[in-house]
Parts: C-alpha cells; sequence; structure tokens
C-alpha cells in the first residue's frame, strides 16, 4: 500500500531505468547511423565519447576502446562519420545512448575501409619503416618494369629512357595491371626480376585512375612481395594524387610513370654533368699546382744561394766581427765597473780610518808597547800609557 493509502505500485527510479534499458535494447537490432561528430572526448581510459547529430536532432555515443581508431582515422569535432553499433541506456543517469561497434568516415566505402585497415596492419608490422629502404642504384645497368604492356604508361616510361638514354637494358614483364588476378601477377613480376642478373631495380608502373581500378596494387600479396624484394623497387602507380598500399611499401614513390624513366635516367644526366664538372676540377688543380711547383723551384734556388759556401763564410767572418765588438765592449764596462768599486772602497776604508777621527781632535790610548789600545779608566796607579793625537804621542802615567 502506497503512502496515500491506495494499493497502486511505485517504481524506484532504478526500476524505471531497467525497465527502459531492457524495453530499449531488445527492440532494435545493430545498424549503421550516420551524422556530424560534435563534443569529442577522447578519454586517457581509451574510450571516445561524442555526439552525433544532423539538421534536427542528437544523439549520445560512446566508443568503448575506440580512442586509438579515432585518432588514426583522425576523427574530430565537425566529421563525418557512419558508426555501426546499438542503442543502450545509460540506466545511471537514465540516458539513452548509441554504443559503437564500428566506425568509418562518410562516403568511405568498402574499399577504402579495407585500404585503410591493411594500411595500418602492414604499418604495425613495420613494412613501411623509412630505415628498411634500399637505396636506388645511382647507375643501373638492367631496368626491370612490371606493367601492361599495352598502357599508356610503359609507352611513356619507354619514350623517355629511349630519347635520354637509349643505351640502358629495359625488360618489360607484361602483367595485368587491373582486374582479378592483376595482384598476383605483378606480384609474380616483382619475384621474376629478384632472379640474379635479371636486374637492378624494378619499376612497378601504371596510369591513373579509380580507386576500384588501382584496387591491385592495394592488395596484401602484392605489398608483402615488395617488401621481401631484395632488388630496390619504385612504385610509380596512378596520378601524383593517387596512393596504393604499393606507394607506402616500395622503397621509393613517385608520382606517375614518367617521373619513374626521368628518375632513373636523369641520375645518368647527372653523373655525366657530374663527369664534366671533376673533369674541370682536375684541369685547375693540375694548373694550380703546376705553378704551386714552379713558385718552389724559385724559393729553393733562392735557398741554395743563401746557403752556398762562400755566403756561408762571409756570414761566419761578420758573426766573429760582431763578436769581437761585443767583447771590447763588455771589457770597458768591466773595467769602468771595477774603478768604481775601487773608489767606492777607497771611499769607506778612509772614513773608517782612525787616523781620521784623531784630525778631530780625538786621542786614542795605548799601554806601554804602544800597540794595545785601552778601553777603560780603571787602571792601576802609575801604569805607563801612550796618548796618540794627530800631531803626536805623549807618554803618561796613570794616578
Amino acid at each position: 500500500m502506497s503512502a496515500n493509502g491506495t494499493t497502486e505500485p511505485v517504481w524506484s527510479v532504478s526500476a524505471v531505468n531497467r525497465a527502459v534499458k531492457e524495453t530499449l535494447e531488445g527492440a532494435f537490432m545493430p545498424f549503421w547511423m550516420g551524422g556530424e561528430v560534435g563534443s569529442l572526448l577522447i578519454h586517457r581510459s581509451g574510450h571516445a565519447y561524442f555526439q552525433m547529430k544532423d539538421e534536427k536532432s542528437q544523439i549520445k555515443v560512446c566508443w568503448f576502446g575506440g580512442a586509438q581508431q579515432c585518432r588514426t582515422l583522425g576523427v574530430e569535432n565537425g566529421s563525418v562519420v557512419e558508426v555501426f553499433g546499438n542503442l543502450s541506456v545509460y540506466d545511471v543517469r537514465g540516458e539513452y545512448q548509441f554504443s559503437v561497434k564500428k566506425l568509418r568516415l562518410a562516403g568511405i566505402g568498402t574499399l577504402q575501409q579495407r585500404f585503410e585497415e591493411l594500411k595500418r596492419k602492414l604499418e604495425a608490422e613495420g613494412l613501411f619503416d623509412p630505415a628498411k629502404k634500399k637505396a636506388i642504384p645511382l647507375l643501373p645497368r638492367k631496368i626491370g618494369v612490371v606493367s601492361s604492356p599495352s598502357g599508356a604508361a610503359i609507352r611513356d616510361f619507354l619514350q623517355i629512357i629511349n630519347r635520354r638514354f637509349p643505351n640502358v637494358e629495359v625488360k618489360i614483364f607484361p602483367a595485368q595491371v587491373q582486374g582479378a588476378g592483376a595482384a598476383e601477377e605483378v606480384a609474380r613480376g616483382v619475384e621474376f626480376f629478384n632472379r640474379p642478373g635479371q636486374a637492378d631495380v624494378i619499376v612497378v608502373t601504371r596510369g591513373g585512375g579509380s580507386m576500384e581500378d588501382l584496387w591491385c596494387f592495394n592488395e596484401e600479396i602484392l605489398a608483402r612481395t615488395i617488401a621481401a624484394s631484395t632488388v630496390p623497387v619504385i612504385s610509380a602507380v596512378g596520378h601524383e594524387i593517387d596512393f596504393t598500399i604499393c606507394d607506402f611499401v616500395a622503397d621509393l614513390r613517385v608520382p606517375t610513370p614518367s617521373a619513374a624513366a626521368e628518375l632513373v635516367i636523369g641520375r645518368h644526366d647527372d653523373i655525366s654533368a657530374k663527369i664534366d664538372r671533376l673533369l674541370k676540377d682536375m684541369c685547375f688543380t693540375v694548373q694550380n699546382r703546376a705553378q704551386s711547383a714552379a713558385m718552389k723551384v724559385e724559393r729553393l734556388a733562392g735557398k741554395i744561394d743563401f746557403y752556398a759556401p762562400h755566403r756561408q763564410l762571409d756570414r761566419n767572418k761578420q758573426y766573429v766581427d760582431e763578436l769581437e765588438l761585443r767583447l771590447e765592449s763588455a771589457l770597458k764596462l768591466f773595467h769602468a765597473s771595477a774603478v768604481r768599486r775601487i773608489d767606492s772602497l777607497n771611499a769607506s776604508l778612509t772614513a773608517l780610518d782612525p787616523g781620521r777621527q784623531l784630525e778631530r781632535g780625538y786621542a786614542m790610548v795605548f799601554e806601554k808597547d804602544g800597540r794595545t789600545l785601552v778601553a777603560s779608566s780603571k787602571q792601576t796607579p802609575d801604569t805607563e800609557l801612550k796618548i796618540r793625537f794627530a800631531d803626536g804621542t805623549l807618554e803618561v802615567k796613570s794616578l
């Protein structure tokens, strides 16, 4: 019984949401839905959340585990996409949403979807790694071409080759380049030119066309054959705007068949031009070295004259003369210095001479012998002494 006394059942919010969830999710089978992406959130959990909308409505969308694929496909706000999945209810909030299982950019058909999937697969395996790309030979003697023998691509390629370098050896492996079995035939051509001595470089080529026309160059069997090739492979498929899996796997991609021919033969022209430059540089170098050698001979001739015996004798004589002059000057300086030193010592001796002190009124007292100085007034009475003055000597007795 309810609070108002009736016997009508009262549902909880959770029960209502669960009922809606069971009803809604059971009513729709999985289906494709298209619209524009908005409010995109790539969560660090690896999930993607966004809204899909058209001119009149919008619906919440969740893609569990789809964050990386969104990044790979370049999905962003404003992208028009097609999603495959089913309706679900997030019963915690009572909101219904679309749960994505697959996503593709709008307008991309089955072929484009297959292209993107194979591209991601092979890239993850490292088949596009630039470090694995083989260098194109600088001067290939044998060029292997895998293409339709009746197509415009091979005609354009051969026309450029014959016009610019007719002596190069070109081998053609005829292959279908469109339709069922074409990928296998092109792959066999690549394998053929991998045989010893068949080719120094392989060119896989055909003209432009739709994705359907070029599809054999997107097949996995051909991609793996090119990746396994020991001979460098150039991909020249379609026009400049066309890209195939073959382009990514090959060692070098060029936009057109004509560009492939220009690339291969252009290297011959580059080498010829380089040889001409080297010849000019060599002539210039030889001339410079000859001039340098002549100047060196002149310098050596001058050195020979400089080191001639009579020149050396003259320089020795001059050196002896200079030494004599230096010795005379040194002796004069030494004599003058010795004289000055003697005069200084004489002056010092004179200043210290006791007789000079007597001239100033002093006297010196000696014992009776006249040689021993008396330094004290304490003497025995009647001791005989001698007093020396500047002008003579007196004999006295102490008191």
